[in-house]
């Protein structure tokens, strides 16, 4: 730490608060004298307090290696300040000074009344998001590219935005001496580190969740008003209107917030965003939102059932007892289609993916690239991994790009002079030892055959409903769906009274981000209405906010 100069802002990253937004903070703070050396927020550990630095210096600091250094009116953290997860970082003193601390809790409550402190916080927060993992800091996930388990892990943090650093053992010439040096046994491998020395072996998605300060489900035995199973964008919806109309709202998420949605390079055509969002981002901001209105997330928490109770619902879970709700919205979505294919699994995380983020087109290396698919998922993948390989092809299987694909996106893969379409062809075989080398496709009106070379291939062919859960406690159509609409009953009612479907799950459902934010808003509307007619003795308390 011997270079003390300041960071320069990066896109609104490290912004300074002002002199009246320091006192509007000093109101509710304590200030207090730092010296050189005085650790302010610790990696691994929660973030008890809001720190702004008066006078001083501040490094921001991993694996003894400064990311950055903060002078006055800048305020280190991350966005653990705002979610309650645990640090990723380190911030320590470099220049002795004085800084304000403020907890959390009230600080949570000051942006909930001055937009403009709460806005800039906010703000910085999700701009300086990606940037520990953009510099390869976070936790350590070590392992082999062809276990399951390493792939299963790779894949919750980089949904959850966790930031984290792959050690793959087949090519890291130091993994293996590091893996000795902390006492691991290979058949003990996946590993996670946390915080340098904390170790993780094997561990379960619950199990590092709980470790990176991942929301927990709330505990058993207390029933809620509304149970949102899924967080996709009906979910996240659901809850941010649920909670801020004065319903105690719980959400139960298997993996991670967004859904397929989340999952996407890049969502266009979504109301107020003229330029695009990262399913991401759109994900991450639903979620802050969400969680400031009051709603309550589980993540991971798997449904595995629906019964109807005395006066209430169970949603039962794979781990630990049920939640219970008076009323359930279920939001549970789809899951990615696999393409019927020998050898497929063993190339699943080794070539084969099923989501188009920055983190899988990293995988490119430069390479050609070999997308499958016909909608929009499709699209959006094949005009992101142009940014990343040196060629595209996408594989369609009916003879029309245009036939469920939005104009915009066809006009743009046209175009693109990286980018190739094969219409009316299907893959037929995956080649290679242990990773993909090659993908053969066949054309389904001539028969002719093409060994397309590529270590990376996108499958985005479409998804099924996460229905498996319900069994046979509502209704579904004849594609697995959940039916809606019953004659008597609610729009987006099931078969069941006060349990609710919306979005992808939905039979009939429209495929898009905004239909699906639609139908969670209205599905909050209707619970009112089940609660009104159902269950009056519920009524003052759970709409008196809308009077």
């Amino acid at each position: 730490m011997d270079a003390l100069t300041e960071t320069p802002d990066h896109q609104g990253a490290f912004p300074r608060l002002d002199e009246a937004q320091i006192a509007t903070l000093a109101a509710h703070g304590v200030r207090r004298p730092v010296r050189t050396g005085e650790l302010l927020i610790k990696e691994g550990e929660e973030h008890p307090e809001f720190v702004v630095i008066l006078t001083g210096k501040v490094a921001v600091v991993e694996d003894e290696r400064v990311l950055w250094i903060h002078g006055p009116g800048r305020f280190p953290g991350e966005l653990g300040v705002i979610t309650g997860r645990r640090a990723f970082l380190t911030s320590v003193v470099c220049e002795a000074g004085e800084v304000l601390t403020v907890p959390v809790e009230r600080l949570r409550r000051i942006a909930t009344r001055d937009r403009g402190i709460g806005d800039l916080i906010l703000r910085a927060y999700l701009v300086r998001r990606p940037l520990p993992t953009a510099g390869g800091a976070g936790l350590r996930i070590v392992g082999s590219r062809y276990s399951p388990g390493s792939r299963r892990l790779r894949e919750f943090a980089a949904r959850n935005r966790l930031p984290h650093r792959w050690i793959d053992l087949e090519e890291d010439g130091e993994a293996e001496a590091l893996v000795l040096n902390l006492g691991v046994a290979p058949d003990e491998t996946p590993v996670v580190i946390l915080g340098g020395t904390r170790v993780l072996r094997n561990p379960s998605d619950a199990e590092l969740a709980r470790a990176t300060g991942l929301p927990a489900r709330t505990a058993p035995g207390d029933v809620h008003d509304l149970v949102i199973v899924g967080a996709g964008p009906a979910g996240l919806a659901a809850a941010l209107y649920g909670a801020s109309e004065g319903l105690d709202t719980v959400v139960l998420e298997a993996v991670a917030a967004g859904g397929q949605a989340g999952a996407s390079p890049r969502v266009e055509n979504h109301l107020g965003f003229p330029s695009g969002i990262s399913g991401g981002e759109l994900a991450e901001r639903a979620l802050i939102q969400s969680r400031r209105s009051g709603a309550r997330f589980g993540v991971p928490a798997e449904a595995v059932s629906l019964e109807r109770m005395d006066g209430h619902y169970d949603v039962g879970l794979g781990e630990g007892g049920p939640v219970r709700g008076r009323t359930i919205v279920i939001a549970t979505g789809a899951r990615y289609r696999r393409l019927d294919v020998p050898r497929l699994e063993s190339f699943e995380g080794n070539g084969v993916h099923y989501a188009a983020t920055v983190a899988e087109a990293g995988s490119c290396g430069g390479g050609p690239a070999v997308v499958v698919g016909g909608g929009n998922s499709a699209g959006q993948a094949t005009i992101l991994l142009a940014r990343y390989a040196s060629s595209v092809r996408l594989v369609v299987r009916g003879g029309d790009l245009g036939e469920r694909m939005s104009r915009y996106l066809t006009d743009r893969i046209r175009d693109h002079p990286r980018v190739e379409v094969t219409l009316g062809t299907e893959v037929r075989e995956l080649v290679g030892a242990r990773t993909l080398e090659a993908v053969l496709v066949e054309n389904r009106r001539t028969g002719e055959r093409t060994l397309l070379e590529t270590r990376s291939l996108f499958v985005l062919i479409g998804a099924d409903p996460r229905t498996g859960w319900l069994s046979s406690a509502v209704t579904l159509d004849d594609r697995g769906f959940v039916v809606t609409g019953f004659d008597g009953g609610l729009p987006l009612e099931t078969s069941l009274p006060g349990v609710f479907a919306v979005g992808d799950v939905r039979s009939r459902s429209v495929k898009r981000v905004a239909s699906a934010v639609g139908e969670g808003a209205t599905a909050v509307r209707l619970v009112h209405e089940h609660v009104a007619r159902e269950m009056p003795q519920h009524t003052s308390r759970m709409v008196r906010s809308l009077a």
